[in-house]
Order: structure tokens, then sequence, then C-alpha cells
């Protein structure tokens, strides 16, 4: 069942709740810088059998709003998190389950608001323990890429060609790719499908995802957290994964050598096992 919930900066958030019925366990999914909610389908439609899943579109991604020439501020992402949190753990605390700047947006919500989550399960989390103004000056590469985006296919089957073809996005499963291209495209007046994520706002989320100040406040985080990362790439958000892990009171660290960024789109069968794995620890 597809929902809305309001956020800050009077933001609409797009919600999809698999089984909005169950009285099971929750768990909430946060997606990564230009993508959306439903990218977890694989993962939760699966889940469903055991669990309460929810998902959700981060402001100016998928079908939630963005204000006319918003500042992105990553804190305001931490709001989203926190909106769809406080619905979500109607029946109790989450399981918050965040890849990327979903990770970090988990992260924020949960200092804040610590009795709404149970348990978080991070995927190479976007925190750095560096401030821009120590770091060298040099080119943003997925900023960049990001501006060269490609925003407009013939029809779905065409999008879905495209990235089945060729990196990054070829990694991913079937079904998630698919999900990737059904919920993140628009089909227009002309019968052709455009990118629901502007690639300026994608861009904007890569150029300012060390300015927020997440790391300074890892110390006050008290939810049991598992930090999980792919492959160690060099300045990579995998390299400070085990960083972040250290800087959380008491958390876990685990890493996958034969997985990418993109890990839990890659491999949904071993997320799930991950997640059913540390839920019973």
């Amino acid at each position: 069942m597809d929902t809305r919930i309001a956020s800050s900066d009077g933001v609409s958030l797009a919600v999809h709740d698999y089984n909005q019925d169950s009285l099971a366990p929750t768990i909430l999914f946060s997606h990564a810088t230009g993508f959306h909610g439903r990218v977890f389908d694989p993962i939760a439609n699966e889940l469903v059998a055991t669990h309460h899943c929810v998902t959700f579109d981060y402001r100016g991604n998928g079908d939630s709003t963005l204000p006319f020439d918003w500042g992105v501020r990553w804190s305001a992402y931490g709001d989203d998190a926190l909106a769809v949190a406080r619905v979500a753990a109607v029946n109790g605390p989450v399981i918050g389950v965040g890849h990327s700047m979903g990770g970090s947006a988990l992260v924020m919500a949960a200092i804040r608001e610590p009795d709404l989550f149970r348990i978080l399960i991070l995927f190479e989390p976007i925190i750095f323990p560096l401030r821009p103004l120590n770091l060298p000056n040099v080119p943003n590469t997925l900023a960049d890429g990001a501006r060269k985006r490609r925003t407009t296919f013939d029809s779905f089957d065409e999008a879905l060609a495209n990235y089945s073809a060729k990196p990054p996005l070829n990694v991913f499963h079937s079904e998630a790719l698919s999900a990737y291209v059904k919920f993140g495209f628009s089909q227009i007046s002309d019968g052709k499908v455009t990118l629901k994520c502007s690639p300026e706002h994608e861009a904007r989320t890569y150029e300012t995802g060390a300015l927020h100040e997440t790391w300074d406040q890892l110390a006050n985080l008290r939810t049991p957290t598992w930090v999980i990362s792919g492959i160690e790439q060099d300045q990579g958000p995998s390299s400070i994964a085990p960083l972040i892990a250290a800087a959380i009171p008491g958390s876990h660290f685990k890493k996958y050598d034969d997985l990418g960024h993109f890990g839990p789109m890659q491999d949904p069968q071993r997320f799930i096992s991950i997640i059913r794995q540390i839920e019973s620890n």
C-alpha cells in the first residue's frame, strides 16, 4: 500500500507498506542516493512472510517531493528517516536497514530518537570522519557522473536494457534492477520515460556527503548496530566502514569481499540471510 508522510521543509514522502496490517516485527528499508525505496523489493518481498516491511523515497528521489532550489542538507535526510520511523514504529521499535546515504540517515534518526529503533543494519553508510577542509581538492567523480546521466529513454524496456549492459548497475540482481527502472522513471506524453530523480539533485547530494556532522555524534548512538561492507576500495565507503563501526559503542563489523557498494541489490538473498542472522543473535 502506498501512502504519504510529511517531513521537514514541506516535503511529502512516498511510503510503500508491503503488508500494512501485519503485526510482525517491522523492517524499515532506507535507500541510497539516486535510488528509491522499491529497489529493496527482492528483499522485502521475501521477508514479508515473517516481517512487516516498509520502504520509502527520500526527498527528491522516486515519488517524494523536493522544495524548489533546495540547498541540500544531509540532516534533512535524517528528518525524512525520522518521519517515517515514527509511523513505522507504531507496533514497536523497527529494524532499520540502510544502504549508503540511507544508512547515514537512519543513524541520524536513531541518535535523535533511539526508542524508535531496535537494530540498525547499515551497508557502507556515508559518514566521513574528515571535514572537507582536511581533504584534498579533487574532482567529485560521482557528482560529475550524475550530471552527465542520461535522463530519457524511448521506453522502460530500453532503460532496463541500457542499465543491464554496463556498469555500475549491471551488477544488480535482475529483480532489483527491474524495480529501479519501473519505479524510478515516469512515462511522459510522447510515450518516452524520464528519470524521476534529477541529475542535479543527485550530484548535489554527492557533493555534500562529507558536510554532515554525524561522525562526531556516533559515540551517542545506543541502538545495537551492525556495519557491513563489500570489498575495500580506496577512498570509497567501504574503506571507512570499519572506522564507523569502531566509533559506535558495541557495534559489529562484517566485510564481504565478493560484494561491491551495491551489495544489497547485487545479492538480495545474501542480504536476507544477513538480516535474519543478525535478528536472531
